[in-house]
């Protein structure tokens, strides 16, 4: 399924993505009246699209390399904007207990992040 000689995208990236495309412009359409839930599916799927560039990124560089670096912090900074952001939107919809359970997990996903990405072995 490697689409090697294609920049590396394979057939099931470019479906995952024209699905992730689909599914956001519906959410725009169904939301265009709340210009918040638009700026959110516009930003989520900017911070989305930057996640799997620097993935890559990531993926290409040599252990120790400075460009490998700078890519691991900026996928972790993007992964922790992410789950900020979803948690933002899902916890004040849950009862007070459960939305604080929601930001405790959020916080503990990104701790746990940082330490694997690091700190840890």
């Amino acid at each position: 399924m490697d689409g090697g000689g294609d920049n590396g995208r394979s057939l099931l990236t470019m479906l995952g993505l024209g699905v992730l495309a689909c599914n956001s412009a519906a959410a725009v359409y169904r939301s265009w009246g709340d210009v918040a839930s638009v700026l959110f599916v516009v930003a989520a799927n900017a911070a989305l699209l930057l996640l799997l560039h620097f993935l890559c990124k990531f993926d290409r560089a040599r252990p120790g390399d400075d460009d490998r670096g700078k890519a691991k912090a900026a996928v972790w900074a993007l992964t922790t904007l992410l789950t900020v952001m979803f948690a933002s939107r899902v916890a004040p919809l849950m009862p007070p207990i459960v939305g604080v359970a929601v930001w405790v997990v959020a916080l503990a996903t990104a701790g746990g992040g940082f330490w694997a990405l690091f700190i840890g072995p």
